[in-house]
Order: C-alpha cells, then structure tokens, then sequence
C-alpha cells in the first residue's frame, strides 16, 4: 500500500470519518456472530430451510448442482458444484460454520475427510453412512435392539431362495442406496420374479438387501431433533398415507392409540441416540399386528413432518437450524388438535400448478407450498397443509386445495 505524504502506512478505514469507522467496526462485529450454516443440495427441504432461516437472522449458503434447484432460486448464497466432487465439497465447507445436507447422496468416506479437515458436520459421516445405507440399518439398528423385519443381504439366487424357504413368499428386496418414493422396493412373489430382479440388479450393479414380507395396518413417522450434547424431543407421531409406494398424505397426531404413540416416540429417540445423529432424524415405522417395526431413517429434514410448518410451534425447518447450531430446541407442540398434509405430485398433462395458484388460496385455512420445480407426471410440485378440530375437517380443506392445484375440482367459498 503507498502511503500519504509525511504519513505512515496503515488501514484505511484510519481516513475516515469517526461515524464510518464506528458502522465499519459494528459490521465486522455483526458479521462474526452471525453463523453460516451450509446446506450440501439445494432442493425443496433446503428452500424451506432457508425461509426458516429468515427470522432467526441465520446465514445459509447452498451447494447446488444447478442454478434452478428449488433452494438456489431464492437463496442469494449459492456456491454452484457437485457433491460428488470433494474438492467442491471442501472449498464450501471452508465458507461454513456448520454444513448440513439436503440428501444422503454424498459419498460418507468423503465426509470422514472433512471432519478429519477440521469442518463441523451435522450430522456426521458416521451418521449420514448409516442413513444412506439400509443393509448397515437393518444389521447395526437390529443388532442394538430395535425391531426390525428378519433380514439378509442378496448375494445370489441360492441366497434369495434360501430365504424364502425359510420365511415364505412374498419377500422383499430392496436396493441397499438411493431408493425412494417407491423406486428400488420389490415384492417378489415367486423364483421367476427373483431371477428377473437379480439379473437387473446386475446389469446394473445394484446391491439389494431382502427381507420378510409385512403386512402393515399403518405406515408411521416420528421427527426426532438432537442436539450434539445428546438431548432431544420428539414430534408427535404421524401417519403417512401411501399410494403407488409415493406417500401422498400426512396426518397428526396419528390415529392410533396412546399407548402404541407414546411406544412410537420412545423407539425415535433411542434410534436418534444410537445413530448419534445431530439435527433431525425421521424414523419410519410399520405398524403390524399392533405392534412397531423399523423401516428406514433419514437423518435430514423429512416429508412427513411438513405439517410442522403450520402445525407445530416450531417447525421441523426451524428445529434443525437450532439443533446443528446447538442451539436450544423448541416446542414440538401441536397448534391445532389436528394437521394434515397433502403431496402436490405433477399430472399427466405436466401442467403447472402455480397457474391454478388462486383456487387453491381461495380455500379458507389451506397453507399452500410450492417448490419452483419444473412439472412432470409423478414429481413432488408442493404441497398443502390444513389444520382442524378434526383430522377429517384439515383432510377436507387440505384436499380441496390440492384438488384446484391438480384442475381436478372446482372451489367452494
């Protein structure tokens, strides 16, 4: 820096006037305690964390793929790259305080290395390996207590034929990473469908993990938040309703009974406390023969509890920022004696639902969602969210907004 004549050289701002030094000083001060939590994805449970994020004054910057992802069209930190690369990875982790994930699509080794790095991670790599991977649920959540369905990984038709024997048709197959909304699960009825599936499998080198077939009278999820010192409160218990293996409908509290809830509760939190997760953990559950089974976790903010948003004092979103930050956890409340939340999915026509927006708004108490994804037949556009007295008086406001989104029903006043 070339100093002024006579004058040592030094910061600039030592020029300025007294005021500006002192709106300068208070920036920088400002600026440091203001946390960044990075957020690795950018789809629609990254949007609606950033609008969470708003009026608690926290700073959320976006790894995203594309500059169209849902969460990079309205947050104005978006570092563009891919989390598959780890050099991407690490360069967005240094501009983060804490980096959290809107997907478990991130290879957990190259997490393991940033940990190793210095970087905070919520949840960890430990944690995000284990909900990535269902063989490492099934045997390591089995292992430690937790009722999951009997099990095995598929090796081989000797393998799957071998287990059937043991158990009966139907089983269940299911791919071991990345299946959901109904993809990578098959109910094998016999050796021909096994055969057919395995020889898909490995084309296309997919590892499968085969269990028994459950009949469910109820599918189940509890949102759990932890925070790293280890204390965490549980959401109430929600029924997820399940079409064509997309869940299309959430319902709180769930219709079951007190004491199977209560059950319900205290199974997510153990599970929480054993996958060691930080933020929140949704825990899927079957509900057999009036009693729990374990089906998936997924330790990020969750489908199923969108009803949190108006349905809870806190919601899920809000929850999580705190609990990466370890901040205090808030109430996990019902505001209503009854929530429901329905899933906008694109139609056959690939229409956008944002043209039908008015309709939908005009349905007196439906919370109305969209993600600012383009349509297609099947994908997750939004979705709707009503509260009641009654489940059924939130279900009927709730469906008849998502009905005028669809174009499939005209609005009442």
């Amino acid at each position: 820096m070339v100093g002024w004549p006579g004058l040592s050289s030094g910061p600039l701002r030592l020029f300025l006037p007294r005021r500006a030094c002192i709106l300068a000083t208070m920036a920088q001060s400002e600026e440091s305690t203001i946390p960044t939590v990075g957020i690795v994805g950018a789809g629609q449970l990254a949007r609606m964390t950033c609008q969470a994020a708003i009026p608690l004054g926290v700073r959320v910057r976006l790894l995203a793929e594309r500059s169209d992802d849902a969460a990079a069209l309205i947050c104005p930190n978006v570092t563009l790259g891919s989390p598959a690369s780890r050099a991407d990875l690490a360069a967005f982790a240094a501009t983060c305080d804490v980096v959290t994930f809107d997907h478990e699509l991130v290879d957990a080794a190259a997490l393991a290395d940033l940990e190793a790095g210095g970087h905070r991670l919520a949840p960890s790599a430990a944690t995000v390996a284990l909900a990535q991977d269902k063989r490492r649920q099934r045997a390591e959540l089995g292992a430690a207590g937790f009722p999951v369905p009997p099990h095995r990984p598929i090796d081989g038709m000797d393998d799957l034929l071998g287990f059937a024997a043991e158990h009966g048709w139907p089983i269940v197959a299911k791919a071991t990473r990345g299946g959901y909304d109904g993809r990578g699960v098959w109910v094998l009825d016999g050796p021909d469908a096994a055969r057919h599936l395995l020889a898909r499998a490995d084309s296309a080198g997919m590892d499968l993990l085969m269990e028994t077939w459950v009949p469910i009278e109820r599918e189940l999820a509890v949102l759990v938040a932890r925070r790293p010192g280890g204390e965490a409160i549980a959401y109430p218990v929600a029924e997820t309703v399940q079409r064509d293996g997309i869940c299309r409908e959430m319902v709180a509290p769930a219709p079951v009974p007190s004491d199977l809830a209560a059950a319900a509760e205290t199974l997510a939190l153990g599970v929480a406390a054993a996958a060691g997760t930080v933020g929140v953990l949704a825990v899927e559950l079957f509900v057999s023969g009036g009693r729990l089974v374990l089906n998936e976790i997924a330790a990020r903010p969750h489908n199923s509890a969108h009803y949190t948003i108006e349905g809870c004092v806190t919601s899920q979103f809000e929850q999580h920022l705190r609990a990466v930050l370890d901040w205090p956890l808030g109430s996990t409340d019902l505001v209503a004696p009854a929530a429901v939340t329905i899933n906008v999915l694109g139609g056959e026509d690939a229409a956008d639902p944002a043209t039908r927006l008015p309709d939908a708004l005009a349905v007196p108490g439906a919370h109305v969602h969209l993600y600012g994804k383009a349509a297609r037949p099947g994908r997750k556009l939004g979705h709707v969210t009503a509260l009641g007295a009654t489940v059924g008086a939130a279900r009927e406001r709730a469906a008849r907004a998502a009905e005028a989104l669809a174009g499939r029903a005209a609005v009442r006043a």
